[in-house]
């Protein structure tokens, strides 16, 4: 008696290889992001990656290889060019300009940290408020912000005039009393300190404003429901949730430099050394955040 016939179907299909069902697995495979959706991610992160490649870390690598060279920004670069740690020994033992300039970025460092930045942070805070007339305020504070540098360099000169100046003539010096607010050594570091604070306090307090604004009020509800004082609220709870403004904040703060435009290379050896001393609280700053929200 003859046996039925067996479909080999089944066991072509258990005996298939590891890699077709691999593939099938595969061609199964589901995902969200299609194909416009890819390309459109690929543009918003790709893009602003490469600019920030391009514009922020591609000159500070280059400005590293410039310090160890002796170019002066004409022509090719050489191994002639080459000199090693030579700026550096230069610029610690033998450029006398160094030190004060590092002297007068301290005390600039010092001026922002502790005396604009907090009078940006105490308007915001006062703004914050809902007070009667908070945008015409806003607009006020952030207006030096949006003019150019070189007008506001141009609206400070007409107050620091000697002669002709706003702050003499509302002081009523006149003759020898007038003060050369600019071309005093003694003061005039101070007067460029007022002037930078006129746009830094304005800049802080919007970004401040902004951070203010996304605190959760439920936050706040509940310090008043415990007690403490509005003062207690701002340090024990509103200052720890806006830790990325903070971060923010001493980056800018910290953002200072000098430069020297007779020699690339030893330009850049001040920018590098300057860098890393500015990179210091910087990092101190993170650091200290970091362990606070562990």
């Amino acid at each position: 008696m003859a046996e039925p016939a067996t479909s080999l179907a089944p066991a072509r299909t258990q005996n298939a290889p590891a890699g077709a069902l691999v593939a099938t697995r595969r061609r199964r495979h589901y995902t969200v992001l299609t194909r416009q959706d890819r390309l459109l991610l690929i543009l918003m992160v790709g893009v602003p990656l490469t600019l920030d490649v391009l514009l922020i870390w591609g000159p500070t690598v280059a400005s590293v290889f410039f310090s160890f060279t002796n170019w002066s920004g004409i022509g090719p670069i050489t191994g002639k060019n080459l000199v090693g740690f030579k700026n550096y020994k230069f610029l610690f033992s033998g450029y006398t300009l160094f030190w004060p300039a590092l002297e007068h970025n301290l005390i600039w460092l010092a001026w922002l940290a502790f005396i604009a930045t907090p009078l940006g942070m105490f308007f915001a805070v006062l703004l914050d408020r809902e007070m009667r007339g908070t945008r015409i305020y806003q607009s006020v504070f952030f207006l030096p912000v949006v003019l150019s540098l070189v007008v506001v360099a141009f609206i400070w000169e007409l107050q620091y005039a000697p002669n002709d100046g706003f702050i003499n003539n509302a002081l009523g010096l006149k003759g020898s009393r007038l003060i050369d607010w600019l071309g005093n050594p003694r003061i005039n570091l101070f007067s460029a300190l007022v002037a930078t604070s006129w746009r830094h306090i304005g800049y802080i307090m919007i970004l401040y404003l902004a951070g203010l604004k996304s605190v959760d009020p439920s936050l706040r509800e509940a310090a008043r429901v415990d007690g403490a004082s509005e003062i207690q609220t701002f340090f024990n709870v509103i200052l720890p949730v806006m830790a990325p403004i903070n971060v923010i904040l001493s980056i800018l703060i910290t953002n200072n430099s000098i430069s020297e435009a007779s020699l690339v290379g030893f330009g850049s050896t001040i920018a590098v050394v300057l860098l890393i001393i500015s990179l210091g609280p910087i990092v101190l700053f993170l650091s200290r955040t970091m362990k606070s929200l562990a």
